[in-house]
């Protein structure tokens, strides 16, 4: 009877071991994939650190432009506007960093805020007074500290959007995108 029940067993065994073994590698996968999506959740934050850091500058800045350049009012304003835009696009990715779609609005929004912030940087280098006066030069020089390091964090996102993309897009474990939403991701 011992001999006919083991006989029994050993099918239902190997397929219990082979579920088993399923359902770890899915876990794996998983919390492989999902540390991937937190690495990217850590980089966005560096690189938001440095948009605060760059509002924190460019609002006051804006406010202490208003009366010497009235003239340029549409200037002030385009950056004002561009700047609302692109906060509210990294308020998007700060709630989905993996978020491609969220990721490519910021990444426009940004690029509508250059142009702007050009021509403000431009206009108050033509005028000596305004670029040396005590409330304006230690913004601007705020401002000046941010692009290095905006660009430091673009890169360390760009590296972990790589290396997230990579994993999700690997095979076996793209079989796992659709049943728990990963996705590729873009870079900035």
């Amino acid at each position: 009877m011992d001999d006919f029940s083991l006989a029994e067993l050993r099918p239902w065994l190997i397929q219990v071991a082979l579920l088993s073994l399923l359902v770890f590698w899915i876990v794996g996968a998983y919390n492989r994939l999902m540390r991937h999506r937190n690495a990217l959740a850590a980089a966005w934050g560096q690189i938001d650190e440095q948009l605060t850091r760059r509002a924190a500058a460019l609002e006051p800045l804006l406010t202490e432009l208003q009366a010497p350049m009235a003239s340029e009012a549409n200037t002030l304003a385009a950056l004002a506007s561009a700047l609302e835009k692109q906060q509210t696009a990294a308020r998007q990715v700060r709630a989905r960093p993996a978020s491609a779609a969220a990721l490519q609005a910021w990444v426009v929004a940004e690029g509508e805020l250059a142009s702007p912030m050009a021509r403000l940087s431009a206009l108050v280098e033509q005028h000596s007074e305004l670029a040396h006066a005590e409330g304006i030069k230690p913004l601007r020089q705020a401002l000046a500290e941010t692009v290095p390091r905006l660009a430091y964090a673009r890169q360390a996102y760009n590296g972990a959007a790589e290396a997230y993309n990579t994993a999700v897009e690997e095979f076996p474990t793209r079989l796992l995108m659709p049943l728990f939403g990963f996705r590729p991701t873009a870079r900035v």
